[in-house]
């Protein structure tokens, strides 16, 4: 059976789902919805050339005979989206954020109650192969009891998008929703435990400055520490930097407990390293009793790193999306409630940021 999915919405990130579900067998993108004529038209070359292409999501939809809908949609669009299809019987797996704001949010996961459909929150982080191997450490008891977990990501800038939407708050739901919801759902896979309480500290210094839209100067914040405090007593931080794509990890991650510590190592995408070339992953663990320290390489296959700019992770989470449509039951990995706490925590750092005050949950 080839399963026939619907994109609503096709920009950049669009273009990665596209050619992920190209690499996988039994899918097919059979339609595509995007406003802009030049981007409806690179989807369907990208998709093969025979997907129909729909200047409006809604004739989409009228048309049927698809299996699947994945939202792609700039952030601010995916609430007036959500509270339509969720009518439909179609499984859905929606880019992150949720939604931009926490109410809207909230709508969603009343909305989808009951819905036997799946609803899937492309959470990508947690299936990059080396945050599956940092994970699969702490769930083997490698590290004991988590008691700190602290990510690192000193990156690029955003990068411009159709219309440079993702310049604004008021359309990103802010850098701590937009960018680093990623990073509040796997501390929380992680430690196994929600947030009660959360301190940020950031601004907007250096990127976007001399940039400007309709008179107006961009205010997604560009550099921050945010603290997360977890019903079990763990804690986690975030040291978020958007101006360092020189960086030789683009993203670090370590979880540490009474016995030792698992650090997961992942580079930037290719098309921003010194020599344009992938390089893989590395997952360190240094045991505390026995000060020794093992050191592996993460390796993914290049195809599947070539699809996009998350170390494969995209591929692997439609690898898992489409094993639960085909199969007609169980629940999504990554479900609207803890798509949720992403937005809630990102928010709560955004309001945190702004005020200088922690943000009790």
């Amino acid at each position: 059976m080839t399963l026939r999915y619907g994109l609503i919405g096709s920009g950049m990130m669009g273009q990665e789902h596209i050619r992920n579900l190209n690499l996988l067998e039994g899918c097919e993108v059979a339609a595509i919805a995007d406003p802009d004529p030049e981007m409806r038209a690179l989807s369907v070359r990208n998709a093969g050339g025979t997907a129909k292409a729909f200047s409006d999501w809604h004739d989409m939809l009228s048309e049927g005979g698809l299996d699947a809908l994945v939202i792609v949609s700039p952030n601010d669009t995916h609430h007036a989206i959500l509270m339509e299809v969720l009518d439909t019987n179609l499984p859905i797996l929606c880019e992150k954020p949720l939604c931009t704001t926490v109410e809207h949010t909230r709508e969603v996961v009343a909305k989808a109650a009951g819905r036997r459909a799946p609803v899937w929150v492309a959470m990508e982080y947690r299936y990059m192969p080396p945050m599956q191997r940092l994970l699969a450490e702490v769930r083997a008891g490698t590290v004991g009891t988590p008691r700190m977990m602290a990510i690192r990501e000193h990156r690029f800038p955003f990068l411009h998008k159709v219309g440079d939407w993702n310049r604004f708050n008021a359309r990103t739901g802010g850098t701590l929703v937009e960018k680093c919801c990623h990073f509040w759902d796997l501390m929380r896979l992680v430690l196994q435990s929600d947030p009660v309480r959360v301190y940020a500290s950031g601004a907007a210094d250096v990127n976007h400055r001399d940039e400007r839209y309709e008179g107006q100067v961009p205010d997604i914040i560009d550099n921050a520490f945010v603290v997360v405090d977890f019903e079990s007593g763990a804690r986690g931080m975030l040291d978020l930097c958007m101006f360092a794509e020189g960086s030789y990890w683009q993203e670090v991650v370590s979880v540490t407990g009474e016995k030792a510590r698992v650090d997961a190592m992942v580079p930037g995408p290719a098309r921003f390293s010194k020599d344009g070339k992938e390089r893989a992953a590395e997952v360190e663990i240094s045991h505390r009793a026995t000060k020794e320290v093992v050191r592996e390489v993460v390796e993914v296959d290049e195809a599947v790193l070539a699809a996009g700019d998350h170390h494969g992770s995209t591929f692997f989470q439609h690898q898992k999306f489409r094993d639960l449509i085909l199969s007609g039951k169980g629940a999504p990995e990554v479900s609207v409630e803890d798509g949720l706490w992403s937005v809630r925590v990102g928010a709560a750092a955004e309001e945190s940021a702004r005020t200088g005050k922690a943000v009790e949950l």
